[in-house]
């Protein structure tokens, strides 16, 4: 069975920080481009991250570029969500994917999600 797992997600204050992973079980991580959604209530889930399978190169949304950072592990089979100067409208539910390719509109897997809530 080919599945998705996000974990790390949890309170955080503003200014702080929390890492967030993405583990693939049935299928090798590092054969895809792993995307990063977030969703907030009330508003469209949006692509912040991606990191493509091969050359590992990353590419961010305005709204967090400067502030995450995404990477893979030494194994290929995680890729870590590094996010730095957290602010209250980064709260959301946030998502790993995999697709082909980061220019790629499909995704072939969804993880289930971890919720990042930021607040003091």
């Amino acid at each position: 069975q080919l599945q998705l797992a996000e974990s790390g997600g949890g309170l955080a204050q503003p200014g702080g920080s929390l890492r967030l992973s993405c583990a693939a079980s049935g299928f090798a991580l590092d054969r895809y481009a792993i995307g990063w959604f977030r969703q907030a209530p009330g508003k469209q889930r949006e692509e912040i991250s991606c990191i493509s399978s091969s050359a590992g190169i990353t590419n961010y949304a305005d709204s967090v570029k400067g502030r995450f950072t995404l990477s893979r592990s030494n194994t290929g089979n995680t890729v870590y969500l590094q996010m730095n100067s957290l602010k209250s409208e980064d709260t959301a539910l946030y998502y790993c994917a995999a697709k082909r390719h980061c220019v790629s509109v499909d995704v072939l897997h969804w993880g289930q999600g971890t919720q990042v809530t930021v607040s003091s």
